[in-house]
């Protein structure tokens, strides 16, 4: 046993002066390392531009909160170009609001041209009627879209209606349909009606009119409150209006509600509680229909109003809700249609399934007839939403919501 220790450590001994004396390991013997990968290229995404007309100066209004933002509508159609950018940039889209400024008495055409000079397909409109039909026919000869997301005027859906002109904003009909529901639902049938000396004025008060007709309501009596050229709130003192605005209702007869046509903002936020007999007051102050409320929570509202207010540091407004709309209509369609291919994305809106989905309780849609967009009309105060057109009980052979504003049979467009 002792002769074996000696001959197992000469063993070891010997096989570690061979590793030794072997040397560094061949070239061959050693693993190559790995190559350095090359950075990959990265994703060219296909860019839609959207652009943002805006007719826009700063305006006063009778209460310094109704002020509109300097925003209003841009950040709409902001937040929902991060909404599509969140789904586009999976598919290779990228969504570009290009936005321009124009005075409101401006003349677009030169502009527009540049938009569309730039690459702009899609046009997001905030301007006047008369503005709008000025570029109207142009863009149908670009094989731009239009969405107007800010006049509410008929006649662009009726007289003037353009095929290639798409409507986000509600119209007045719309709007004056949805309070006209809602009173005659309370049974307050009887209405007076004041309204402005403005040509937009006089245009909600048309509305209003047409409206009672339709559901039943009677205009007892009218009166036009004339803008004498004051500067609103500097020239109306609280005393002076105290007086003014109840010798100036106490003529009128018998009534239910008070109806106010007042869009040039001279005198409506003067009327409620100032009545000559204590009335409720709607249409332009007091219940006020839109096509948004700043409070709407209902039907996950609270969900895009936090978002919007998380981008913008407000609440969401109605031309807010018309310019995200009409965007992710754009938005929606170029990522069904996985691509960016104009035709197919003009194609997809038109469609006969089309909707779109806007946190409004139901799946809107184009009314084929004119390109108005269905939708409910909200009624509320400065705080609150009270209701929402249409009404119980309102019914329509297609949709509820054509009976709000203008339906087929009575349309009076025929596209150009």
């Amino acid at each position: 046993m002792k002769s074996m220790v000696p001959n197992t450590l000469a063993v070891f001994i010997a096989l570690f002066l061979a590793s030794v004396n072997a040397g560094p390991a061949t070239s061959q013997e050693v693993a190559p390392a790995p190559k350095a990968q090359a950075a990959k290229p990265e994703k060219q995404l296909i860019e839609i531009k959207i652009g943002y007309l805006r007719a826009y100066e700063p305006q006063l209004a009778l209460s310094v909160l109704d002020i509109a933002p300097r925003d209003e509508g841009v950040a709409g159609a902001n937040v929902a170009l991060n909404d599509n950018n969140t789904t586009g940039s999976f598919l290779g889209q990228k969504f570009v609001l290009d936005v321009t400024e124009v005075k409101p008495d401006a003349d677009v055409v030169a502009v527009f041209n540049e938009m569309v000079a730039k690459g702009d397909r899609y046009l997001l409109a905030d301007i006047s009627a008369q503005q709008l039909l000025s570029i109207a026919d142009i863009a149908r000869d670009h094989g731009v879209l239009i969405f107007n997301v800010g006049s509410t005027d008929d006649v662009l859906r009726e007289e003037e209606c353009r095929v290639n002109v798409f409507h986000t904003a509600p119209t007045r009909t719309m709007l004056a349909d949805g309070l006209a529901q809602y009173l005659i639902w309370k049974q307050w049938p009887k209405w007076a009606l004041i309204y402005g000396s403005h040509e937009k004025d006089k245009l909600f008060a048309e509305a209003l009119r047409r409206a009672a007709t339709r559901f039943g309501g009677q205009i007892v009596a009218e009166k036009e409150f004339k803008d004498t050229g004051t500067a609103r709130r500097t020239d109306s003192g609280v005393v002076q209006i105290q007086r003014q605005m109840p010798v100036f209702t106490q003529d009128l007869p018998d009534h239910d509600v008070l109806l106010v046509a007042d869009e040039s903002e001279v005198f409506g936020t003067y009327v409620p509680f100032r009545t000559w007999i204590p009335r409720p007051v709607a249409g332009t102050a007091g219940l006020i229909p839109s096509g948004w409320h700043p409070a709407s929570e209902q039907w996950g509202g609270s969900q895009i109003q936090n978002r919007f207010a998380k981008y913008a540091g407000r609440r969401m407004l109605s031309k807010d809700m018309a310019a995200w709309t009409a965007a992710r209509i754009l938005g929606d369609a170029a990522t069904r249609t996985q691509g960016a291919d104009p035709a197919k994305i003009e194609a997809f809106i038109r469609a006969d399934d089309f909707s779109i989905a806007a946190f409004k309780g139901q799946k809107l849609t184009f009314r084929k007839w004119n390109w108005q967009l269905r939708q409910p009309i909200f009624l509320g105060d400065g705080r609150s939403v009270v209701t929402t057109s249409p009404q119980e009980g309102f019914l329509h052979q297609v949709s509820e919501l054509d009976t709000l504003g203008v339906d087929q049979p009575e349309t009076k467009c025929h596209f150009k």
